[in-house]
């Protein structure tokens, strides 16, 4: 059944115009009594056709409830900034995995170091992957990608998060088992293909930040960004 996000849409007046009436009126050529989800907010609304015209489409709502595939916690991935189109994937695959936000960070490792502006001028593209991701996963939200954030400013925001964490290979971390699992909000932070510096690492300690450990085997960095929140999620109980 195909899933619309409009955070616009009102149950009282269940029309749909714009690019959603394209969409749906010429890519899928969908007529009346066929169905749809639109998701408002994180509710998922069950529609049935009633009328398509070339303004409008009028909906019959059929059933309403919260979406059943929205994690239970929040998690904001704050990630290196790897070089090629490895983001993409990230942003692809965590979106799929339930993150609910995707910070970019340029570190000191950094292989790929776009300015703020060149960086700023990609958000839409990175953007619309998370969209269509969250569409194919069945997500109640679209997750944001944020603008590009220095590491000091990755730092601050996580201090803000109840279990803030950083992957790192070194001395002083813990397994994922020992993390809290009664938590709300998390933070990932991961390295690019460079790993951490350890001041960058000594830095992150000192604001609250704690280490983590995946095991010994060495993860590529568009791979580990997954496994973390793979475990993660499970750990949580959202993935069984």
């Amino acid at each position: 059944m195909p899933k619309f996000f409009d955070d616009s849409f009102s149950p009282e007046q269940p029309v749909l115009t714009g690019e959603h009436l394209r969409h749906i009126g010429y890519a899928l050529r969908m007529k009346p009594q066929e169905r749809l989800t639109i998701c408002a907010c994180g509710i998922d609304y069950e529609c049935e056709i009633a009328e398509i015209t070339q303004e409008a489409a009028v909906l019959r709502i059929l059933s309403s409830a919260p979406c059943c595939a929205e994690p239970t916690v929040s998690v904001t991935l704050f990630q290196a900034l790897p070089k090629s189109d490895k983001l993409e994937q990230i942003i692809q695959k965590s979106v799929e995995l339930g993150v609910t936000e995707i910070v970019p960070v340029l570190t000191r490792r950094c292989i790929s170091r776009p300015s703020a502006g060149d960086f700023q001028r990609k958000l839409p593209r990175l953007q619309k992957i998370a969209q269509a991701a969250a569409q194919q996963s069945g997500r109640g939200i679209i997750p944001a990608v944020a603008p590009l954030h220095t590491l000091e400013m990755a730092a601050s925001r996580m201090q803000d998060l109840e279990v803030p964490l950083v992957l790192y290979e070194g001395e002083g971390g813990i397994s994922f088992s020992a993390v809290r699992s009664d938590a709300k909000s998390y933070g990932l932070c991961i390295g690019s293909e460079g790993g951490f510096d350890p001041a960058e690492i000594e830095m992150l300690q000192a604001g609250g930040v704690q280490p983590v450990w995946l095991g010994k085997r060495i993860l590529r960095c568009e791979t580990a960004p997954l496994t973390a929140l793979s475990v993660l999620m499970f750990h949580t109980g959202n993935l069984n």
